[in-house]
């Protein structure tokens, strides 16, 4: 499914009254799991307050050990340091790539940003070669500001 076709349905979790952003980035990660081919497994870290670490807050796909990831460890620890957009075409040649499952074989990883501050991101894995491009990209970019504004 193209990515543009879910914006409505992105926007009505957004819009949900009286329920937590919490649930609602839950459901996000549910929709774009099970409607996009090539995202197997979607979840939002989100920075501690304190220290320089990532926390899963919410996943769809399979489970994963990586929970806390430190910043600058792996694809999503250096997006925490780097405030930039961050594709993996194939995982296997990134030195710096922390593996959640034998399956993956591409990532994209798109920071989160409230107030000019890094406050966590969403990261897709593929078990595709090359799944992500600039599409998926400005698409997430504007999920992230969807869910920024609501935190």
């Amino acid at each position: 499914m193209k990515t543009d076709a879910l914006k409505p349905q992105v926007i009505s979790i957004i819009n949900q009254p009286g329920v937590v952003i919490k649930d609602k980035m839950q459901a996000i990660c549910d929709l774009l799991q099970s409607a996009v081919a090539t995202y197997d497994w979607v979840g939002f870290y989100m920075a501690h307050e304190t220290e320089p670490t990532l926390h899963l807050w919410n996943q769809a796909g399979e489970p994963t050990d990586h929970t806390v990831i430190p910043f600058g460890k792996g694809i999503c620890g250096q997006v925490a340091v780097s405030n930039a957009n961050f594709v993996v075409d194939d995982v296997h040649a990134q030195d710096n790539y922390i593996a959640c499952s034998i399956h993956v074989k591409s990532e994209v990883v798109i920071p989160m940003f409230k107030n000019a501050k890094n406050i966590g991101q969403i990261d897709i894995d593929s078990n595709t070669v090359n799944a992500f491009n600039a599409e998926d990209e400005r698409f997430l970019e504007w999920i992230n500001e969807l869910v920024a504004a609501e935190l």
